[in-house]
This record gives C-alpha cells, structure tokens and sequence, in this order.
C-alpha cells in the first residue's frame, strides 16, 4: 500500500493509499483535479458564533513546524475552511468541517484564529482535552478515479467520544 496523502498526528479517519508506487504518483500530481470534497469532524473549545461561516487566510510555516495564519497576499499559500455547527455542549462545539484547499495544519489554524481551536491540540492554543488526543477526525473523501473517471464517495461516522465530550459540565 503507498500512502498518497497525510493526517496530522492523533487524526482519525480516512486516508487514501494506492495499489503502486505509479498510481501514488498520479494521486499525488492530480490531487487537486481528483479531490472532489474531504470534511472532517472537529470537536473545538466554546460556542462558534456565527454557528457557520468561512475562514480564510495565507498560511505559512514558521519555527518548530508550527503554521502561522496571515491576511496580507503573499505571505503564505492561500487557504480557505468552511464550517457548520453541528452539535454544540456545555464547553464544546461539534463541526462539521469541509476543505476548499488543503494546507499543512489548515483546519487547526483556521479554528485557532476564530478563537475556538481544536479540543485537545496545545500547539494551536486548546487548554482542554475530553477525548484524549487531538479532537479531529477525517469524516468524508469524494474522489474522481483517475483511471475509470468514475467518482467514490466514502464515509466514516465521527468519534463517540466526540459527542461524550459535548456532554461534560
């Protein structure tokens, strides 16, 4: 199996593998014509308000492999997140978030600048962690086979302890 793209440590989810070290290849040079749609499960610190809503921003990587997030052109790659509010708990929100480019440490950065960073992830500003590891979870991977055309739309349920975690006082 040849891993064709990456999670971010403690990420659970989907990951695409291919057959060959060729189709690797074609995966990784046409991920962006073949990627329809990737939405992930985020479980961040607070209540999101809006409850949905764009973010978007320049990212670039700075220090110890630590993404920054900068609104001036060209100060970065541009990345852009979409969110909707799915569930919301005493401290937690549940998000449904979905991809429109797709940058090293995206959705945690993104989270971050909205002040409601991913439970669990120190490094992008949580101070709190109820599942016990990053609270992200890769939830939906559409894409269009490169060989057939033909689209495959595959999908995992979000954590249990994702929704434990909207039920702590």
């Amino acid at each position: 199996s040849f891993i064709v793209h990456r999670l971010d440590r403690d990420t659970s989810g989907l990951m695409l593998s291919a057959r060959s070290a060729r189709d690797q290849k074609i995966l990784q040079q046409n991920w962006d014509e073949i990627i329809l749609e990737r939405t992930y499960a985020a479980v961040c610190e607070g209540m999101v308000d809006p409850p949905g809503g764009e973010i978007s921003s320049y990212l670039r990587e700075e220090g110890a492999l630590r993404m920054v997030s900068d609104q001036r052109p060209g100060s970065g790659r541009w990345a852009v997140t979409r969110y909707q509010t799915l569930r919301t708990g005493n401290h937690f929100s549940l998000l449904k978030v979905t991809l429109r480019t797709g940058r090293k440490n995206q959705i945690r950065v993104h989270l971050q600048d909205i002040g409601h960073p991913v439970a669990g992830d120190k490094k992008y500003g949580s101070v709190m962690n109820p599942v016990g590891r990053l609270a992200l979870h890769a939830m939906t991977l559409v894409f269009r086979h490169p060989v057939t055309g033909t689209v495959l739309r595959f999908e995992t349920p979000v954590p249990r302890k994702f929704f434990h975690a909207l039920k702590q006082a």
